[in-house]
């Protein structure tokens, strides 16, 4: 999945056009709900799983995209306004995202080491 275009769209939804032409779309606030980064949903380090701090929801810009980069061929990293911009969403997962969007899952990551 390597994408033709992306675009934020009616300020609420990240839309990604692939170059065959399928069309993903994730509402911005799930996207940064969803964010995989270590201070978002954790991490396992030295047999010990990390868990994150309860982050405040209502933080101004916390669903406004500033920037987006590309990272290699295989992901983007977004700056968001409210100054987060340590998760890269690799295009299998954006691509998990749209589909589990009607679903609003959360995606929580198992530990690294049992």
């Amino acid at each position: 999945m390597t994408p033709k275009k992306i675009s934020v769209t009616d300020k609420s939804r990240l839309s990604i056009l692939n170059k065959d032409d399928t069309l993903y779309e994730i509402p911005l606030n799930y996207l940064r709900d969803e964010c995989p980064c270590a201070d978002c949903k954790g991490e396992t380090i030295l047999f010990k799983t990390i868990r994150p701090a309860k982050q405040n929801m209502s933080t101004p810009g916390r669903y406004d995209i500033g920037k987006i980069e590309i990272v290699g061929n295989y992901a983007i990293q977004i700056r968001w306004k409210d100054g987060h911009d340590t998760g890269i969403y690799t295009w299998e997962y954006l691509k998990t995202l749209a589909s589990d969007t009607g679903e609003n899952l959360s995606h929580q990551y198992e530990p690294l080491i049992k």
